[in-house]
C-alpha cells in the first residue's frame, strides 16, 4: 500500500462568525473575566508554531497558496484560511490566539496555542521534526508559572479557561508507515497507548487548575484525498480500514473521558460525536453546498491526493482551483475554511445528547 495513505491528519471542523480587525487584536475591548483558550494538537490546530522550527516542509504551511483567502498571505496554517482555534476564539469573543513560539509574545491572559503540525500523542511520532504532546504540556507548564508570577488571579484564569486538545491521527499514520506500530502491541493496545498519553496530559492540566476541556475524536481519515488517491483502481472509495481505526479510537477515548469525569471533581468536557456528520460531508458534499468533496483544491495526482500543494514538498508541479469555496478539501489531507464554517456549529452550540455528562463548547465558556 502506498505511503500516501498515511499522510493523514486529524480532520474535524468548526466555524465561527467573521473576525473583524479590532476583534482580532484589541485586547483592551475584552471583558477581564473572559475565559482564556489554551490549545494543544496537530495540524488541525497549529496556527504557526512550526514556522519557528527547523523542520521539514512536510510539516509547514508557511508558503503560498496556504492562507490565500482570509489572511491573504501564508501564516503557517494548513488551510486556505482560518483553523478551528481561530473560529472558536471568535465565537468566544476572544482575539486570535497566537502560537506559543511567536517571538515576543508573552501575554497569556487570553490563552496561547501550543499545537504543532505532524505532532502525535506519542513522543516517537515524527520525533525531532515536531512538538509532541508531552513537550506541548511542558510549554503550558512554563506559561502556568508565568501567569502565577504576573497575575494575582492566575487560579481563576486557569480554572475558567477552556483547553482544546485534538491529536492522535499522526500516531497511527506514522506507526503504520514505519511499521513501528508493532512495538509488541496489538492494534487495540496501541490505541490504548495513544489515548493513555492524551488522558495523562489532561490529568496534568487538571492538576494545574484546568477544569474545562474540549476534546476531539477522529474523523473518517480514510476519506481524505490522500487516502482516496491510493484506493485500488482510483475509484475514489474511502479506505475503510483507516476509518475503522478512527472509530475504535473514538470509542476508547469516550470511555476514558467518562472515567476521568468519575475521578476528577469539577471536570467538564465537550466531546460530541462528530464522526457521522463529517463522514456525511465528505461523501455527500453537494448536500452541504459544495461542488467537490473528493478532490482537493490544491495538489496533484488522482483527487489531488499527492501532498504537493505549494510545490515545496518534493513535487514542484501542482494544480490550484479557482473557487476554493466549492471544495471540501484544500490540500491532500486538510479541509477548507468553508468546511470548518459549515460544521462548527455542531460543536459550538449543539445540545449534547447526554446533558448530564457532555457540554457544548458554548456552555463550557459560560459555566
Amino acid at each position: 500500500m502506498s505511503t500516501l495513505v498515511f499522510r493523514i491528519c486529524l480532520i474535524c471542523a468548526f466555524s465561527a462568525t467573521l473576525l473583524t480587525p479590532s476583534s482580532c487584536h484589541d485586547h483592551s475591548r475584552l471583558h477581564k473575566k473572559q475565559a482564556a483558550l489554551f490549545v494543544f494538537g496537530d495540524s488541525l490546530f497549529d496556527v504557526g508554531n512550526n514556522n519557528y522550527l527547523n523542520t521539514s516542509t512536510n510539516f509547514q504551511a508557511n508558503f503560498w497558496p496556504y492562507g490565500e483567502t482570509f489572511f491573504k498571505h501564508p501564516t503557517g496554517r494548513f488551510s486556505d484560511g482560518r483553523l478551528p482555534p481561530d473560529m472558536i476564539a471568535a465565537y468566544a469573543k476572544l482575539p486570535l490566539i497566537p502560537p506559543y513560539l511567536q517571538p515576543g509574545f508573552n501575554h497569556y491572559a487570553y490563552g496561547v496555542n501550543f499545537a504543532s503540525a505532524g505532532a502525535g500523542a506519542l513522543v516517537e511520532s515524527h520525533q525531532g521534526f515536531v512538538i509532541d504532546l508531552k513537550t506541548q504540556l511542558k510549554y503550558f507548564e512554563r506559561v502556568e508559572k508565568q501567569l502565577r508570577h504576573k497575575l494575582g488571579h492566575a487560579d481563576t484564569v486557569l480554572s475558567e479557561a477552556v483547553y482544546l486538545i485534538g491529536i492522535g491521527s499522526n500516531d497511527y499514520s506514522y506507526a503504520l508507515r514505519t511499521n513501528s506500530s508493532l512495538f509488541g502491541f496489538s492494534p487495540q493496545e496501541f490505541i490504548g497507548l495513544v489515548i493513555g498519553n492524551i488522558t495523562d496530559v489532561i490529568k496534568e492540566i487538571y492538576k494545574k487548575g484546568g477544569r474545562k476541556f474540549g476534546i476531539l475524536g477522529m474523523a473518517p481519515v480514510g476519506c481524505v484525498p490522500s487516502s482516496r488517491a491510493v484506493k485500488a483502481g482510483n475509484t475514489g472509495a474511502c479506505v475503510e480500514e483507516l476509518n475503522a481505526v478512527a472509530k475504535l479510537h473514538n470509542i476508547v477515548l469516550e470511555k476514558s473521558l467518562l472515567k476521568l469525569k468519575g475521578h476528577l471533581p469539577g471536570f467538564k468536557y465537550s466531546y460530541p460525536n462528530i464522526y457521522p456528520l463529517v463522514d456525511d460531508m465528505f461523501n455527500n458534499a453537494s448536500k452541504y453546498g459544495f461542488k467537490e468533496g473528493k478532490t482537493a483544491c490544491c495538489g496533484s495526482g488522482p483527487f489531488s491526493g499527492i501532498n504537493s500543494c505549494g510545490g515545496k514538498r518534493g513535487v514542484t508541479q501542482y494544480e490550484l482551483c479557482d473557487k476554493v469555496n466549492d471544495y471540501v478539501f484544500f490540500d491532500a489531507d486538510h479541509p477548507t475554511e468553508r468546511f470548518y464554517q459549515k460544521v462548527s456549529k455542531f460543536w459550538w452550540s449543539r445540545k449534547p445528547e447526554h446533558t448530564e455528562t457532555y457540554f457544548s463548547l458554548k456552555e463550557l465558556f459560560e459555566v
